[in-house]
């Protein structure tokens, strides 16, 4: 299996827009403060970058049911994805303030309505400073286009899949993004209720990343899928985090190290936990299950 390269390095990126052949989207996000990557793109971003927004373009509004960041609704991002100048046939690079955590969700976004020619920029908006990088204030007007969405239903992973399979989850090799703290239930500093779903594998995304938010070398990466997935890279696995978002940095991991695309379970944590029927996985492993009802 080939490995695709996805990650595009600063260096590279100025070669593109010197061409002007490709759409820069900035999708800087606070779930702290929502409007501060709006804010903050319009203070100064990549000159041209178009903007994206993760509860408002890359997510639905919450529901009863759904996660915290559900799938948007198809007709609306594509018609969002035109009104930015972003074509079928264009490529197009995404970029955060630095991890890569936001922008990979962008990423997945438009590989889920078909989209293949995106990547995203190592080490994101801090790179691109670090690197003599000018920033551009305002609101970028690009000539709007049309964006034909072909979702691809084989990528998303649903509750009730997961739910009526539960048993088999190790064999289905489900890698849970979230930091170890939440991942055992020791904290859960958004959701109601902390833990993991019974058999998910911990594989945190920032173990991928470099202090300065670059991402770790392709054999780093490649050896802590393995440690986690073994070398089996033509079996299915899927990936899951709160909300869906940082699910996608390890989608892209897996990716450039060859293996299979992933299943991304896009409510994750935050929509397994809705039913209290549902049980909760606490510790390291799936020896200790509870009920929702009793974590509550």
């Amino acid at each position: 299996m080939s490995e695709p390269q996805i990650l595009i390095p600063v260096d590279e990126l100025e070669q593109l827009i010197a061409r002007q052949d490709t759409v820069v989207a900035d999708v800087r996000f606070d779930l702290a403060d929502p409007a501060a990557g709006r804010r903050s793109y319009e203070e100064g971003h990549i000159p041209g970058a178009v903007f994206l927004d993760l509860d408002e373009d890359l997510a639905a509004p919450i529901g009863s049911m759904t996660g915290r960041h559900p799938l948007p609704d198809v007709a609306l991002i594509a018609r969002t994805l035109g009104h930015l100048g972003i074509g079928n046939d264009r490529s197009v690079v995404v970029y955060d303030g630095g991890n890569g955590a936001i922008a990979a969700r962008a990423w997945w976004i438009l590989r889920w309505l078909g989209h293949e020619q995106t990547r995203l920029l190592d080490g994101g908006l801090a790179a691109w400073l670090r690197a003599g990088g000018s920033l551009e204030a305002g609101t970028a007007t690009p000539d709007a286009t049309e964006f034909r969405a072909k979702p691809r239903g084989e990528l998303v992973m649903t509750t009730e899949e997961l739910a009526d399979d539960l048993p088999g989850i190790p064999g289905r090799r489900l890698l849970d993004a979230r930091d170890a703290a939440r991942y055992r239930g020791d904290v859960e500093p958004v959701d109601p209720i902390a833990g993991h779903v019974p058999g998910a594998i911990n594989l945190p995304f920032s173990d991928l990343i470099t202090a300065e938010g670059l991402w770790r070398s392709a054999a780093e990466r490649r050896e802590r899928l393995q440690e986690a997935l073994g070398e089996d890279k033509e079996a299915a696995w899927s990936v899951m985090c709160g909300s869906g978002v940082t699910a996608c940095h390890l989608a892209i991991a897996g990716l450039e190290a060859g293996y299979r695309e992933p299943r991304v379970y896009v409510g994750s944590w935050s929509e397994w936990i809705r039913d209290p029927g549902r049980p909760i996985g606490v510790g390291e492993g799936c020896s200790d299950c509870l009920l929702a009802a009793d974590m509550a």
